[in-house]
């Protein structure tokens, strides 16, 4: 069965070679699989095509040695060129993620496949009428967000106008609620926000630096996946 129909973005990590202190990519990919993450997506603004698909290639690797390939997805950002790449090297990509102004998820839909998931960045702006009227047939999940402003994507949550707008957990519980496909929240998540983030409902969060820079990857991991299960 494809990955697909039975993904999980409860535990979701982003990382690429800039965010982890200089450890390779699939040692942290393997410690957050390993403590319970259930997807990851490889995303660098600073590496050219060829590293981002060793790194698609070792990530996906880790993921085959822990028997996870079937239940942990490993999507790109943005890259369409990258997954169709890794794809072509028979290296196990499930998808992708978009921006609002990265490529269209049609585009996406059409050159990747039904079996294929295309996430995207619901808008900044009306965030709650977007998720209500937005043409989903070719999106999975819609990631969201930031709880607090963020060093790893300082763009994340800017309006037309320049201003981060960060989330209250009442507008994630009413995104929730009115969001017909499954979204994931984070910008700045820190262990002390997985509580109030599991109240509202969402499907998941999303880390970087809580993980990926973490001076114990696993021990960091393993601490944001127990506080989220353990409601």
């Amino acid at each position: 069965m494809s990955i697909r129909k039975n993904f999980d973005i409860s535990a979701y990590l982003v990382l690429g070679r800039e965010n982890t202190n200089g450890r390779p990519v699939e040692k942290i990919v393997a410690d957050a699989v390993r403590a319970g993450f259930t997807f990851v997506q490889i995303r660098s603004k600073e590496c050219g095509a060829r590293e981002l698909i060793e790194d698609c290639r070792k990530a996906a690797e880790e993921i085959a040695k822990q028997g996870k390939s079937d239940s942990v997805a490993l999507v790109v950002d943005d890259r369409l060129d990258v997954v169709l790449a890794c794809r072509e090297e028979g290296i196990k990509v499930d998808g992708i993620h978009v921006g609002q102004s990265d490529i269209p998820v049609k585009v996406c839909r059409k050159y990747l496949g039904e079996d294929s998931i295309v996430g995207l960045s619901a808008r900044t702006d009306h965030l709650i009428d977007y998720a209500k009227t937005a043409d989903i047939s070719d999106i999975d999940y819609f990631g969201a967000g930031p709880v607090h402003e963020t060093a790893t994507k300082p763009d994340c949550g800017m309006d037309s106008t320049g201003k981060v707008i960060t989330r209250s957990m009442e507008e994630l519980k009413e995104l929730h609620r009115v969001s017909r496909i499954p979204v994931v929240i984070g910008g700045g998540v820190k262990l002390a926000d997985i509580p109030a983030l599991k109240e509202t409902g969402v499907e998941g969060f999303f880390v970087v630096s809580a993980v990926a820079g973490a001076e114990n990857p696993y021990a960091s991991a393993k601490a944001l996946t127990d506080a989220w299960n353990s409601k």
